[in-house]
Formats: structure tokens, sequence, C-alpha cells
């Protein structure tokens, strides 16, 4: 076997429990070359990893539907240029079928149209299109808009149970009333015991139990064949022991009671449960279609000199892009043309608009607020942020988190075991109970009480429990630019006990900047003396030099050529401008050039206990001034702070900056220098290889750490802690090997993921618990005689919409 590993995501049709989903896994896992295999009920995906060398997409697939379900699928429908011939037609068909997840390619030359059937998880219509043009044809239109076919493939099985209620409805209400009204005596006794009136009981129960009830002996019958047994086999059981019963009845061959009622009642409340349960589980991937909606459908682009409208997904590299004021980015790209400011809200969280001038990236999806620009396109298709982002989503919605361990191991003996106990309970009310008073036979007793013990149980709930929590929970985060990228990262961030924060870039801006300017022995202002700085520094690429610069370019300063310039390493820069000599650097630059500092050391002291960096200024052999710069504090990072503290969180802060610099930033943020016990909880001088044991170190103190740093330059640091966050990525959401990526800057997403993973961890905490306490409860009182099987169908059908449905809440779930 190889060592190279292929990941595959297919949308998966029929899953009803979470039987269905052991079963598909354990058939996918019995594939040679498949090393995991993941399946989400809540999503309907499988997510595989395999070795391509040993198996392929279509024996895994082919795999899937000999269990006995399916794969959605998309279809395209072409039109074509330059086919000339059936020889080009039978190239074409050949061509697309070698493209990873083409599942049918019939050309037409006729209609010199293809129609294309595909996996929409494993390739696009866009690659399509460009597989057709590398075959040396043309697709020159499609219909319509790019599909989402699951939503499609969702849709459909929606419109499918409500036909199906609506049909068992027609025929279950007026049975359910004819029984009622015979057993209560509104109808005479001479009407009920006709043949005609049992007759009709019969002609009412057989579509219901047939036509509405098929899927559920289909889906048996798939189970059975597999040699696993899911909620289907309970339904088809339990109905078919009430609809069967009777008909020995109906026709005289035994004494007792009509039941059509009852089997008809039992599967038209399961179908009702089911179009809820449908309508619900689509709303808990909204997150991840309104993300697939924001990306504009077409861009303006020029090409050959020439303003042309193209699909976004016909964007290549190095395409010039025009977008105007209120238009959507189509593409992440450089500006290099214009100034505006865009709202990036939708992926980062950000509520405020970003300037963006020359030099700046933009990214796709994002809206273009003031100006118009002109950018070179950078990242397209699959390679965008967008596109990023909704993959790591999908990925982590494709995970399972630990604590659902428990359920898959409860739900993968649940039906046994309730089958087992059905059968105890038909023979404990037949054998043991005392014979029954009345009409009722002891044999009809225990049948009733046996089909309310199959048709209560819910393994369903279980199987929804956490993977619609985890769904929701994931698409919530992507509104505020928190990326989780597993399903055991999103469970362990709630459990964090202490958040050890980078400094540098994570709650300082990662940039210097001049905080203070002293004027001296100078005759100006503040701005003359910054200008002629900035001036002497402009040719400099030290950091501090262009810190200078930047300065006078905020407050608008026009900057001086100078007439010479030297870069003395280590120490500053010499200039001529006009007829001042003027010297740039540290004071020890200035004395070694016979500059008094005579009357400044207390400022350069203080400004040093705020751990700023002190640039002095000379010119013509006189202390012209000193200017304080600092790598300044971010907006957000004392309120970041500050909430994770009232979360009861412990805050840490290590870097490689020297004590004095780190002490005044944490001071400043409000971090503790040291704990209640007098351990350091601020650690400077530290080398990134060293970050690994100082969050070690935290671990064997039995602490829960999460690491904040740049997902980079921290990455041991960040793959050494139970949690590791990278922040402040950009458009490249992919590169951080960190559990969490937050797409911003803003130190504040940290308290809000974690917020944001207590919240979601009690929900399924929540749904579980209801899971359990339902079967728990429920499955003896059926047993026990205390449930009609009709109340327990009810209830089974409730169960499952109560988990969706408690999962959805979290969609209003509130982050500062």
């Amino acid at each position: 076997m190889s060592d190279k590993t292929q990941h595959l995501v297919l949308p998966i049709t029929g899953m009803t429990c979470a039987n269905c989903v052991a079963t598909v896994e354990r058939n996918i896992k019995k594939l040679e070359g498949v090393r995991a295999a993941s399946v989400n009920l809540a999503s309907e995906r499988a997510s595989v990893e395999f070795d391509p060398s040993t198996v392929d997409q279509g024996q895994i697939v082919e795999r899937i539907q000999r269990a006995g379900y399916g794969i959605a699928t998309g279809e395209a429908d072409l039109v074509l240029q330059r086919l000339s011939d059936d020889n080009d037609a039978r190239r074409l068909e050949r061509a697309l079928s070698m493209l990873d997840g083409i599942t049918e390619a019939t050309a037409n030359l006729a209609t010199e149209r293809i129609r294309v059937r595909y996996i929409p998880t494993v390739v696009s219509q866009a690659e399509i299109r460009r597989a057709i043009k590398e075959a040396g044809f043309e697709a020159l239109e499609s219909t319509g808009q790019i599909e989402d076919v699951e939503r499609q493939a969702r849709e459909r099985e929606i419109r499918r149970q409500r036909n199906l209620l609506i049909l068992g409805l027609s025929f279950t209400v007026p049975l359910f009333l004819l029984s009622m009204f015979g057993d209560l005596g509104i109808i005479p006794e001479a009407i009920v015991q006709a043949d005609w009136y049992r007759w009709l009981m019969f002609t009412l129960a057989t579509p219901v139990q047939f036509v509405v009830g098929w899927q559920y002996y289909d889906g048996a019958f798939k189970a059975l064949r597999n040699r696993s047994a899911n909620m289907d086999v309970l339904i088809a059981m339990g109905s078919s022991a009430a609809y069967f019963y009777s008909l020995p009845v109906l026709f005289g061959w035994i004494d007792g009671h009509l039941y059509f009622e009852t089997a008809a009642v039992i599967i038209t409340l399961i179908v009702l449960g089911k179009f809820l349960e449908a309508r619900a589980k689509g709303r808990t991937s909204a997150a991840i279609k309104k993300l697939l909606n924001l990306q504009a459908k077409t861009a303006r682009v020029i090409r050959e000199g020439i303003e042309q409208d193209v699909a976004t997904d016909e964007v290549r590299i190095g395409d010039l892009v025009i977008v105007r004021p209120g238009e959507k980015i189509p593409v992440d790209g450089v500006v290099i043309e214009g100034r505006t400011a865009v709202d990036e809200s939708m992926l980062t969280g950000e509520s405020f608009p970003v300037e963006k001038n020359p030099g700046d990236e933009v990214i796709g999806a994002t809206l273009n607020k003031m100006g118009m620009i002109k950018f070179e396109a950078t990242k397209v298709g699959k390679e965008t942020a967008l596109a990023q982002i909704i993959r790591l989503v999908e990925e982590a919605q494709g995970t399972k988190a630990p604590i659902q361990r428990l359920a898959d191991r409860v739900s993968s003996i649940f039906v046994p075991a309730v089958i087992v106990i059905a059968v105890i309970t038909f023979l404990g009310w037949y054998f043991l109970a005392p014979t029954p008073q009345g009409e009722i036979s002891a044999f009809t007793r225990a049948l009733i009480n046996m089909v309310a013990v199959l048709v209560i149980a819910c393994p369903c709930a279980m199987g929804l429990a956490t993977p619609t929590a985890v769904m929701v929970g994931t698409g919530k985060g992507t509104q505020y630019g928190i990326l989780y990228r597993s399903s055991e990262a999103l469970e362990r961030t709630g459990q964090l006990t202490t958040v050890v924060l980078d400094k540098t870039g994570t709650i300082t801006r990662g940039q210097p900047a001049v905080t203070d300017i002293l004027v001296a022995d100078f005759d100006g202002t503040e701005e003359q003396l910054l200008q002629i700085a900035a001036s002497a520094e402009r040719g400099s690429e030290h950091p501090l030099g262009e810190a200078i610069v930047a300065a006078a370019g905020e407050r608008g300063l026009e900057l001086l050529d100078p007439d010479h310039f030297q870069a003395v390493a280590g120490h500053g820069v010499e200039a001529q401008i006009g007829a001042k000599q003027v010297l740039v650097g540290s004071p020890k630059y200035m004395v070694e050039n016979g500059i008094s500092l005579d009357g400044l050391i207390s400022n350069m002291e203080a400004l040093q206990m705020e751990a700023k960096t002190v640039v002095t200024v000379g010119i013509d052999q006189r202390i012209a001034g000193l200017m304080g710069i600092a790598d300044t504090v971010k907006d957000g990072s004392h309120t970041a702070i500050a909430e994770l503290q009232d979360m009861g969180l412990e805050v840490a802060m290590v870097t490689g900056d020297n004590r004095q610099t780190a002490e005044a930033i944490a001071r400043d943020v409000g971090i503790n220098i040291k704990d209640d016990r007098g351990r350091i909880l601020v650690r400077s001088e530290v080398l990134p290889g060293d970050k690994v044991d100082e969050i070690k170190a935290m671990q064997n103190d039995g602490k829960i750490v999460a690491m904040v740093g740049d997902g980079i330059n921290d990455a041991p640091a960040l793959a050494q802690a139970d949690v590791g966050i990278s922040i402040g990525t950009g458009t490249d959401v992919a590169i951080a090997a960190a559990p969490i990526t937050l797409v911003s800057g803003d130190l504040t997403g940290v308290p809000r993921a974690i917020a944001l993973s207590r919240g979601t961890v009690k929900t399924i905490k929540q749904n579980l618990f209801w899971a359990f306490i339902y079967n728990i409860l429920l499955i003896p009182a059926a047993a026990l005689g205390f449930l009609n099987p009709m109340l327990a169908a009810g209830a089974m059908a409730f169960s499952s919409i109560f988990v969706v449905t408690n999962s959805l809440r979290l969609r209003g779930f509130r982050l500062a």
C-alpha cells in the first residue's frame, strides 16, 4: 500500500437513523485501501480517506449503492461547439468519463449537446467545462447557474415525504374516525360488525401500509441484507404485526378486534415525523448555503483591452477585474488601482468596512462599499478564501466528536436489543400476565404491547443528537470568522482552563508604530521634525525606519528627497536634507557622533519603561528630538482578555521579547504577571521552539491549554496545545494547521470561539440526555402496557424532531 492518501466526500441519500450510518461506514471500511470512513447523519455525507493505488472512487460509490443507499448526483446539459462527427462524440465521452466524480457522460451529435451526471462534492460544472475545453471542444452554455445538487436532493425528499404524508392522512383520518366512533358506540354495533364496514377499514388501511409504508419495508430489507437492523425494521415489524393480525380477523378465521387503524396511524405519524425532521435538518446546513450564495455570479474582467462580463468560474489568475461601488468582489486578488472600503463582515465577522488601497488584498464574496477598484486576480475557484472556508467547515461537519462515541456504541446494539425486549414483552404478557377480562384476548393484548415497544424505540434521536448540533455550531462560527477544523476541536475548546497568547501579531499589531514625538533643540513643530526624520529614513529597510515613514504618511506629510543617504548597520542612518545634516538612530549612535543627550535621559528612561524603543534625531550636531516606537496593542485585545478572564479562564502570555517589554504589554492589557500560587504567567525571551516546553509544563500541571498564535511561526506550540487557535490568516485560511482558525486578526474571536463551543457542547448533552432518557423511560412503559401503539408512534416521531429543533436553537446563540 502506498503512502498517498486521497480524501473523498460523498453526499449519501436514503439514510434514516444511526444504524444506517453504521451500515454505510462498515461497508466502506470493508474495501481494501480505505483507511478511514466517517458518515454524518445530519449532513448526509460520507467522508472517506483511501489509497488511490488500491481502490478508486467508483468502487467506493458502488459499495455504497450495493449496501442499499444512493449518491446525490447533479446533471449538466451543455451545448457544444466543434463537435464534427460521431468519433468526436465518443472521444469526448471517454475524456469526461476519466474525470473523477463523473458517473455518466452522453454526447448527442445531432443536437450538439452533452449530458453529464456528476457528484457535486467531487467535481464542479466549471471543472467539467474546462475538461471539455482541454479535449478540444467548447461548452457554450449550461442550464442556469451552478446547481446546489444536495439541496435539490433534500428538497425532493421533503416533497416525497410531504406527498406520502398527504396520501397517508387522506386514508388514515377517515379510518381512525371510523374505528374511534365504532369503539365509542357512535356508530351502531350492527354496522361495526357488518362485513362491508370491516372491508372498508381494510381498503383504507392497505394503501397506507404498502404505499406510504413501503419505504420502511424497503429500508428494512436493505438493512437485513447487510446483516444489521435499523429503525425501518422496527417500524415494519410493528405496523405489520397490527396489520397482518387483523387479516385473519377480517376473514373470520379468528375472533378479535381489527387493528387496521393502529397500523395506519403508526405509519402516518412516523411519516409526519420524517417530513418535519427533513425540513428541520435542511435548516441545520443553512450557514453553508448562505456562504455558497455569497459568491458573485459574474465578474467584469479586462481581456485584450476590452471590458467583458464572464462567469466567476471563468476568471483566471492574472485577470484584471473591475469592481464598482455596491458590487461583490468575485475572487481574491490584490488592488492595483483605486481606493475603497470593503465590507468583509460576511467572512470575518468584523462589522466595520476595511479600507483598501493599491497593494492591499481583497477577498472574494465581500462587498465593495465606496470607490471603483481594479485588482489582479490571485486566487480563483477552489483556492479562494470563500471556497477554503466552505471546504474546512464541511470537513469539520463530516468528523465525529468524541462525545458521539457513546451514542454510536449504543446505536450498534439498540435495535436488536429492542426486538429482544419486544419478544420478551409478548411472551410475558401472553404467558405470565393474568387473563384479561372482556373482549380482548391474551394474544391480542400481548401483541399490542409488543407493537408499542417496537414503535416507541427511537435510534434516530441518538444518531442526530451530536451531528445536528455540530453542523449548526460550526455554521454559526463562520458568521464570526471562526473556523473549526473538526468536531473534536469544537468539543475540546469548551473544556479549556488556560489560554496562552503569543504577543507579536496576536495581542499587538505586529507592526511598529510611532507613539511619541518629543521636540528638543529644534526650531520647529512635531510635524516638521517627523517630516525631516521620515525623509532621511525613506530609503531605509529597517522596521523602525519604516514606522517613521508610515507615521509621516498617516499625517499627510510630504517627504523630501535626501541629497545623500547612508545606512549604518545596527545604529541608524545619515542623510543630507537640503542644507541640514541629519542623523536618525539609537541614542548610542548620537553619542558616537558627538551629540549630547543632556536633558533627555529621563524622557528616554520613561519611554523604555513603557516597552518603547527610543529613536533619536540629530540635526547639524544638535539633538533635535526623540521618538518612541512601539508595537501597539490591537483594539480588541483589552476586551478579549477581560472576557476570557470573566469566563473563568487563566490567561498567560509567551513571547520572544525582553522581559521589560513583555511585562509592560501584559500590564497594559490586563494579564497577571503571576497567578495566585506565584507561578509566572508572562514568559519572556522564549524562542519559538521553546514555546512547546512552556505548553507542556502547563499541561503537566493538569491544565487544558489553548495556544493562540499566527499559525505559521507558532506551529509547534499550536500542535502541542490541547487546542491550537490560528489568528489573522486572511485569505490563507487553509495554511494554518491549527484546529481552530480565526479569519480576522481580532483577538475577540477567541472568547467567541470558546463561548460557541461551550454552547454547542451544552446542546449536544441536552440532545443526548433527551435521546437516552426518552428510550430509558418509555420502552419499559410500553413493555408494561402503559402506552397505546398509536401514542408510541407519535412520541417516537416527536423525539427526533425535538433533537433537531433543539440544535437549531444554536442559530440564535448570541456572541458578544
